[in-house]
């Protein structure tokens, strides 16, 4: 049984740093395409940021230069450094997983994903 385990939010004041943490259990992170994705009270749910099987990243405009996505294979851990945090931060993050394809591995592709972690809430104020 496939599992993607976030942790790491919490409650920060604008312009603090946040690093979110997903521990995936029972694949390799390196064999698939990872994201983080984000909710806001009353929105649809929105992409941030993407890393392939081969590191290459990609960021919604929004968060671009502010936000830093990363995995490590061994721990099997995707992470999410977020810094210069915002009011509209402020939503339920997840990770997600799905088959390394390129086309796939783009924050606006949140369809294409089909595993994905329960959340953690980042509160930004």
């Amino acid at each position: 049984h496939v599992q993607l385990v976030e942790s790491g939010g919490g409650s920060v004041q604008a312009g603090g740093s946040l690093k979110l943490s997903c521990k995936i259990v029972r694949f390799s992170t390196g064999d698939y395409c990872m994201g983080w994705f984000r909710q806001a009270p009353g929105k649809g749910r929105e992409g941030v940021a993407t890393i392939d099987g081969g590191r290459t990243t990609r960021y919604t405009d929004s968060v671009r230069g502010r936000y830093t996505i990363s995995k490590d294979n061994a721990k099997k851990t995707l992470y999410l450094q977020m810094n210069e945090l915002n009011t509209e931060d402020t939503a339920m993050y997840h990770c997600a997983a799905t088959i390394d394809i390129a086309s796939w591995c783009w924050p606006g592709r949140e369809a294409e994903f089909d595993l994905w972690g329960q959340g953690t809430q980042v509160t930004v104020s």
